[in-house]
C-alpha cells in the first residue's frame, strides 16, 4: 500500500437550520439576526480522517449516523458547514439509487453522460461502452429511458459504469444492497480486481462481515462523530459489541421443495459465465447442481447434501496429459470458503484418449450449517504433462453457479458446527 494520501477530510461539520413552519423561514431573511427561527440540527461534527492510496476502508454505524452525508461532501455534491476535503484523482462513486442519471435519456446516452461528468472523452467511452454494456447485463434495456429501469436495473447499470472507468478512488454507499445474488458476485469480484489495481475504495455497508473480511480498516459514525478509526477487525467488533446490547429481530426464511426434473448423463448448459480463464485446450461446456434426489435446484438446506455435475470436452489435449477437476465455493463477498479438487481427493488421474471426448465430473458434497445466504460455485480443470509438478489451467468459470443457503437454526457467524452439549453437576463439598 502507498503512503500517498487520496483523500483528507479536516474538521468536515454538517449543519442543518430546521423551520417549525414555512412562515418562519420569511421572518428569519427579515429578522436580521435579531431573532432565531430554527434549530440547528448537526448531521456531522468535526469528521476528520485520511485515506492511503490503494487502501479500502469501511464506514459503518446505524442510520441516521451521516455516513451518507460523508460520503456525498467527499464526492463534491454536498458543500460541508465547515472543514473541508481533499481528494487526488478520479473519483467514481455509487451514491443514492439513481444518482448521476437523467431520466429521460436511454441507458446508452445516461453510460456517455456519466462518462463525460466523469472526465472521460468520447473516444475513452467507446473504448469502455463494450465492458460497460456486458457487464451491465440489463439486453435491449440499453436503449430505453431509464425511467423505465427497475431499481436492480439501475444498480447494474450504475456500478457497470463506474467500475470500468478506471477510478483512483471508488465510493459505493450501499448500491449493492439491491442487486440480485448473482450480480452481487460479480461486483465482489469486480471490486477485488480494483483492489489488486490499487485503487483506493470507500464503502459504506450494515454488513459488518464484509467490512471485515474486504477492508483494511474502518471508521465507526455515531450521531455525526468519529466514534473509532482504525484496524477493520477491531472496530467492527467493538461495534458490535455496543449494537447488540440492544434489541434484533431477524428471520430465517422456509425453503418450498422443488419438483423433481429428468437428468441427462451430460451438462450442457453454463448459467453464468463472469470470467474465464485457462488455455481452453479443454473446455466446461455445462454445470448444474442438484439435490440429493437428483432435482435441479439452487436452493439449499444447511447440512444437507447436494450433487455437483459439470462436463468438459476435449479441445486439444493430448493424450498425455493427466487431468484434474475442482470447484471452490465462495460467499456473496468473493470470499472463499471451500475448495477441493479430484488431485486433493486422492483420486486416480484421468486422461482424455481421443479430441471432442467428453467428460462429465460429478461430486457429492456436503453442505454444512452456513450462515443464511447467497453462495457462487466456480468450477475449473487443470492438467500436467508427464514429468511436471505445475499445474496449467485449462478452463475455470467463475461464479458458474449461484445458490442459496437456509438453515433450520439461527446462525450469526459463517457457519456453524454440529454441536452437543452435555453438564456434569460435581457434588457440594461437605
Amino acid at each position: 500500500m502507498s503512503s500517498e494520501i487520496v483523500i483528507r477530510v479536516e474538521q468536515l461539520s454538517k449543519r442543518y437550520h430546521v423551520y417549525e413552519k414555512p412562515m418562519h423561514r420569511l421572518l428569519q431573511m427579515f429578522s436580521r439576526q435579531r431573532k432565531q427561527y430554527f434549530k440547528v440540527f448537526p448531521v456531522l461534527n468535526d469528521v476528520s480522517f485520511e485515506i492511503k492510496k490503494g487502501e479500502t476502508v469501511g464506514i459503518i454505524g446505524r442510520n441516521g449516523s451521516g455516513k451518507s452525508t460523508l460520503l456525498q461532501m467527499i464526492c463534491g455534491t454536498l458543500n460541508p458547514s465547515s472543514g473541508q476535503v481533499t481528494t487526488h484523482g478520479r473519483i467514481a462513486a455509487l451514491l443514492e439509487l439513481g444518482s448521476g442519471f437523467n431520466p429521460e435519456f436511454t441507458g446508452r446516452e445516461n453510460i456517455y453522460l456519466n462518462g463525460a461528468m466523469l472526465g472521460l472523452s468520447t473516444a475513452e467511452i467507446d473504448e469502455r461502452y463494450a465492458a460497460i454494456e456486458a457487464f451491465a447485463e440489463i439486453g435491449e434495456y440499453i436503449e430505453q429511458p431509464v425511467k423505465s429501469y427497475s431499481s436492480g436495473m439501475y444498480v447494474r447499470l450504475a456500478f457497470a459504469i463506474q467500475a470500468n472507468i478506471d477510478p483512483e478512488i471508488l465510493i459505493v454507499d450501499e448500491a449493492l444492497a439491491v442487486g440480485d445474488a448473482h450480480f452481487v458476485h460479480r461486483c465482489m469480484d469486480r471490486l477485488h480486481q480494483l483492489q489488486e489495481r490499487g485503487t483506493s475504495i470507500l464503502l459504506v455497508t450494515h454488513d459488518s462481515m464484509l467490512v471485515k473480511r474486504f477492508c483494511d480498516r474502518a471508521i465507526w459514525l455515531h450521531q455525526g462523530k468519529v466514534q473509532s478509526i482504525g484496524a477493520a477487525n477491531g472496530v467492527v467488533d467493538d461495534y458490535l459489541a455496543w449494537l447488540f446490547q440492544m434489541p434484533v429481530v431477524s428471520e430465517t426464511k422456509n425453503l418450498e421443495p422443488l419438483l423433481p426434473v429428468q437428468v441427462g448423463n451430460d451438462e450442457e448448459h453454463i448459467a453464468n459465465i463472469d470470467r474465464r480463464l485457462g488455455d481452453q485446450r479443454c473446455q466446461i461446456i455445462g454445470a448444474r447442481l442438484y439435490d440429493k434426489d437428483r432435482n435441479p435446484t439452487d436452493e439449499v438446506q444447511g447440512g444437507s447434501d447436494v450433487i455437483l455435475r459439470f462436463t468438459v470436452t476435449n479441445v486439444s489435449l493430448p493424450r498425455d496429459h493427466s487431468l484434474v477437476f475442482g470447484y471452490i465455493v465462495r460467499n456473496f463477498r468473493g470470499e472463499e470458503i471451500a475448495a477441493t479438487n479430484t488431485r486433493l481427493e486422492g483420486m486416480t488421474a484421468e486422461r482424455f484418449t481421443a479430441f471432442g471426448e467428453r467428460i462429465t465430473v460429478e461430486a457429492r458434497i456436503h453442505i454444512p450449517l452456513l450462515h443464511p445466504g447467497h453462495y457462487s460455485i466456480s468450477v475449473g480443470t487443470s492438467y500436467e504433462q508427464d514429468g511436471e509438478l505445475q499445474l496449467r489451467v485449462a478452463d475455470r468459470i467463475i461464479n458458474a453457479l449461484v445458490f442459496s443457503v437456509s438453515c433450520h437454526k439461527k446462525i450469526s457467524t459463517m457457519t456453524c458446527f454440529d454441536t452437543e452439549f452435555s453438564l456434569q453437576r460435581a457434588p457440594q463439598c461437605s
